[in-house]
């Protein structure tokens, strides 16, 4: 691991026992996060997107889920193998994690002040006075006006978008290395989920943080990421360098997703592309391609074995028949 390296995943694994079956959320997941990179995890619902950064932070619930196997390596520690109050000094302080609603990420019970203080107090070792000053700062970095009187108020008091920018403003409060987001333009409009990226993109270049974007639409990551990973039924089927991935897609699944982003720079004569079928249902799944039911270059080998991550650049990688052994 190279100096630069501040998280490195290996070999993540994270199952669930159901009683349909074993459910493997996340089958095998690589890759690394360097510092002050933005890093976009994309895919379709159900893709295992939220269950990796989950697992990352230990936030995966026992039973049914568990961490059946891998590495998380911070700062060349593994997180899997800490204890319990060496990771609870890790989450929310080095580790942040913005969650899709923020409506239930805050406490509907408690008012805006108690739940930003309450973070800086515990990990800061503030007194309550320097806390809230500091809590003050962060809402005002995080376009809230008149945060002195508004760090008061109560989260039903704020709008939709204004309940994300406090939570970004509690997640950034600590200066945390790795900022993880969580689809966090979730039901937000339009206007409002380009402010939200921008203040996310904003404050992690001001504060130097890491950022891991998980999204289902390649749009959100094209402008803001350096580097993509792009899953599918648990698995990273293409991962590298953002620019080189947009110029030229390697994985069917990828060029799918690619093709079904609505383009400006095109007359809207065609229906919008949208990949066939529907993603697999991921309980006891067979050792297989799960692409080749919805893959229009699909081979006789992809429906018989997973097939292996291949070089297809520096720092590019795919799993694709096309690619490997099948080619």
């Amino acid at each position: 691991m190279t100096d630069d390296v501040i998280l490195q995943v290996k070999d993540l694994k994270t199952y669930f026992k159901l009683d349909e079956g074993l459910l493997k959320a996340v089958d095998g997941v690589s890759f690394e996060l360097r510092k002050g990179e933005t890093l976009g995890i994309v895919g379709e619902s159900g893709s295992g997107k939220s269950v990796t950064n989950l697992a990352l932070m230990r936030l995966v619930p026992v039973p049914p889920g568990r961490i059946a196997g891998g590495e998380v390596l911070f700062n060349g520690k593994d997180i899997l193998k800490m204890s319990d109050a060496e990771i609870r000094a890790v989450r929310g302080n080095k580790i942040s994690m913005i969650f899709q609603d923020p409506m239930t990420s805050l406490n509907p019970f408690l008012r805006v002040s108690t739940q930003l203080i309450e973070t800086l107090v515990l990990h800061q070792g503030l007194d309550k006075k320097a806390a809230k000053e500091k809590a003050i700062e962060m809402l005002k970095l995080a376009g809230i006006p008149a945060p002195e009187k508004r760090i008061d108020q109560y989260p039903h008091q704020f709008s939709g978008g204004m309940r994300q920018r406090v939570m970004i403003a509690m997640a950034l409060s600590c200066n945390p290395e790795i900022l993880i987001a969580d689809e966090p333009t979730t039901a937000l409009d339009v206007t409002i989920q380009a402010q939200i990226l921008e203040l996310i993109t904003e404050l992690s270049e001001r504060l130097g943080t890491a950022v891991i974007l998980i999204t289902h639409s390649l749009g959100v990551v094209a402008g803001m990421c350096d580097n993509i990973c792009v899953m599918y039924a648990g698995r990273i089927v293409e991962k590298g360098d953002a620019d080189e991935i947009f110029a030229d897609p390697k994985h069917p699944y990828t060029q799918g997703l690619i093709k079904s982003v609505p383009r400006l720079d095109r007359e809207n004569k065609q229906r919008l592309y949208s990949i066939p079928g529907q993603p697999p249902n991921v309980i006891n799944l067979p050792d297989c391609c799960p692409f080749f039911p919805r893959c229009e270059r699909a081979m006789d080998i992809c429906k018989s074995k997973y097939p292996p991550v291949s070089a297809v650049g520096r720092g590019r990688s795919v799993a694709c028949w096309l690619y490997g052994e099948g080619k």
